[in-house]
Order: C-alpha cells, then structure tokens, then sequence
C-alpha cells in the first residue's frame, strides 16, 4: 500500500533564505529611484569628476584623480545601497504589513535579515566590479594587496552602514524615513565619500573622520593607492556597526 499521508514542512533554511533574498533583489532592482542612486549617480560622478575639474577631489593628473575617484565610488555605492535603498525599502515593507506578514511563513526574522544581506551585497558586488572596470578602462591602477582589501571592508561598511539603515527604518515613519534616508545621503555623501576628507577644512576633518561613511571611503583610498590599512579609521566603523547592531536589537519595531 502506497502511504499518501500528507507531510507538510517547510523548505531547509538555506532554501528559504535563497529564495526571500530572490524576491528582495527583485524587489530593489525593479525600483527605479534606488537604480539611480546605486547605478547611474557613482557612474556618471566618476566619469565627470575623473574627466574634469569641475570638482577638486586633488591629484594633478586623470591618474592621480582616478586613484582618488574610484574607491570614493565604491563607498558610495555601498552609502547607497547598504543604507539609502535598504532604509527606505525596510520603512515601506513595515508601513504596509509586508513584514509582519512574512512573520507568518516559515522564515524566521534571522531569515529575513539574511535574505535582505545576501540581496544587498548581491547588488555591491555588481556595483563594484561595473565601476572597477570603467575605472580600470579609463586607466586606474590601484594597489593589487589593496584591490584584495577592498573585499573585507566593502563586507564590513556594507553591514555597518545596514544596521543605521534598518535602525532608522524600524523607528521612524515611511514618510520621515523616506526623507531622512535621501537627506543623509545627499549630507554623507559631500561629507567625506566624494570628495577626500582631506579636502575639506582642518577643523571638519576630525568630524568627518567619526563618520562611518567618510571612514569607508577614506579605507578604501588608502587601501587601494598605497595598499595599507588605516586601523582607526577600521575602529570606527566597528563602533557605528556594534551601536547600530545593539539598537536595532533594542528598537526595531516589526509592525
């Protein structure tokens, strides 16, 4: 006799988790103004800063501002992705039940949140090897242990910059997250990741130092053009990314 008795279970977490960060990167690729901030704005500013001196981000030649522009493009895709999309996608999904209803399926929040990681660093890999090629046609040649650092500290911006994004989408309205998201963006942006810090006032530079953006894109400019490791600059965004892990524990709200 041929047992057909019903056996319903859920899929093996790793199933699971593959699939909902299918449908995340779906969701983020289909949304029109994140593909402006996460493709066409760092494309578009590394060709214009590197091909002109519209802005002054230093170095005397094409080369010397390629050395400069292009991790400062890795940072801000990263700015833009990690924190801007995902904030304001995450601010949405609350205000309109999508979250509590996923509660309801078998993924665990630990699977929502390892969904949306995968997803997110889906999309930076692109990111970043669409703007690594560009750079290295237009003629950038970074540091070969410094292109190996790039890796770790795009990993370790990337899940910094996320906790702030989701700290701010699991307190505030989607309105109020909605604008605070592309205000800081706009604010983090000019402060430290387009143009070096080092171009900016001396009395700001120690300011913009304590920024976890402006710590990101500052690693990766010393990484990729001298091949080194700023470890205070790492320090800073392990203590942004311990604070905001700590407070999304603390307040993110589901509903």
């Amino acid at each position: 006799m041929i047992d057909v008795t019903p056996r319903p279970a859920a899929s093996p977490r790793i199933r699971r988790v593959l699939a909902h960060a299918r449908l995340e990167l779906t969701m983020l690729i289909r949304n029109g103004e994140q593909l402006l901030l996460t493709v066409v704005l760092p494309v578009g500013l590394l060709l214009v800063l590197t091909l002109t001196e519209i802005i002054d981000v230093g170095g005397a030649t094409r080369v010397e501002r390629l050395g400069l522009v292009v991790p400062s493009m890795f940072a801000l895709a990263v700015l833009s992705t990690s924190f801007t999309a995902l904030a304001i996608q995450t601010g949405f999904e609350r205000r309109y039940g999508v979250l509590r209803r996923i509660g309801t399926t078998p993924l665990s929040r630990f699977d929502i949140l390892s969904g949306k990681a995968i997803a997110v660093l889906a999309i930076e890999a692109a990111q970043v090897i669409a703007l690594g090629v560009l750079g290295f046609a237009l003629g950038w040649r970074p540091d070969p242990i410094g292109l190996l650092l790039v890796v770790p500290l795009v990993l370790l911006g990337s899940a910094t910059l996320a906790s702030l994004a989701l700290l701010l989408a699991g307190v505030v309205r989607a309105e109020a997250t909605l604008a605070v998201a592309n205000l800081a963006y706009l604010v983090l942006a000019s402060a430290g990741v387009v143009v070096p810090v080092a171009k900016a006032p001396s009395n700001v530079q120690p300011i913009l130092d304590l920024l976890p953006s402006a710590a990101l894109a500052e690693s990766l400019r010393i990484a990729t053009i001298t091949g080194g490791v700023d470890w205070s600059l790492i320090a800073v965004l392990v203590m942004w990314g311990i604070v905001g892990s700590a407070a999304v524990g603390r307040w993110f709200r589901w509903d």
